[in-house]
């Protein structure tokens, strides 16, 4: 995923109301922009921090900026904008970069699904085989040397891992898939100390047969591409 037109700097203010932020220009102009994150961001929103953003040229919009990436102080970059992550996910697989969902000709997004009024994120079908339901996850939350979802209780979350479970058992194939977009996230965990419950659900899907798919991201004002496979631990 390119950014065009490309990304411009900011130091951060502050983040607030969930959806905004304000930041300060090099030039010194103090604005707001708009924050599609519903997450805690913790650790991704320190002020001080020097973020990107993006401009959009719809005269509608209240906010016409959006946050896209933070480089922190510690020199880490993240993807704030978690609806990125779809589109990521598409990508990295009609680019064959994920192997494990490779092999499938028909790739389609938010597709109405299951008994609790849920949409999938992408659906991934072939001749012969089973339908792929892919849920998209964005993990940005760094603890202790380690990734972990989700950084706040997300019953939304929950509904889906159930989804997922029932897709299982309908003979069709269920995939959990984490976008790390976290540069300094080398692996990923279930966060037990956040939001038990989902936590302890995932453990139980994924032994019913619901896999669980983690792949990095390289992340610049540039573009943000997925690349690497990384490890999921269930502690």
């Amino acid at each position: 995923m390119i950014f065009a037109p490309p990304l411009k700097p900011a130091t951060l203010i502050k983040r607030y109301k969930r959806f905004l932020a304000d930041a300060i220009t090099p030039e010194g102009e103090t604005f707001t922009l708009h924050c599609a994150n519903t997450g805690a961001m913790t650790g991704c929103a320190t002020p001080g921090d020097t973020i990107w953003y993006s401009t959009s040229d719809n005269a509608k919009r209240k906010y016409a900026h959006s946050w896209e990436l933070t480089h922190t102080q510690q020199g880490d970059w993240i993807c704030i904008n978690t609806l990125r992550a779809n589109t990521l996910a598409r990508e990295a697989i009609e680019q064959n970069i994920v192997n494990e969902l490779s092999g499938y000709s028909k790739i389609t997004s938010e597709v109405k699904y299951g008994s609790e009024n849920s949409r999938i994120d992408l659906l991934l079908q072939a001749e012969n085989q089973p339908n792929c339901y892919i849920e998209v996850k964005s993990v940005t939350l760094l603890q202790q040397q380690r990734g972990y979802f989700p950084d706040a209780v997300t019953l939304r979350g929950q509904k889906h891992l159930r989804e997922l479970q029932s897709v299982v058992e309908h003979g069709q194939r269920a995939v959990l898939f984490f976008a790390v977009l976290h540069s300094g996230i080398n692996q990923v965990a279930p966060a037990f100390h956040i939001d038990e419950r989902y936590a302890a659900l995932l453990a139980q899907v994924q032994q019913l047969g619901v896999e669980v798919v983690c792949y990095g991201a390289k992340l610049s004002p540039d573009g943000i591409s997925l690349c690497d496979k990384l490890p999921f631990f269930i502690d």
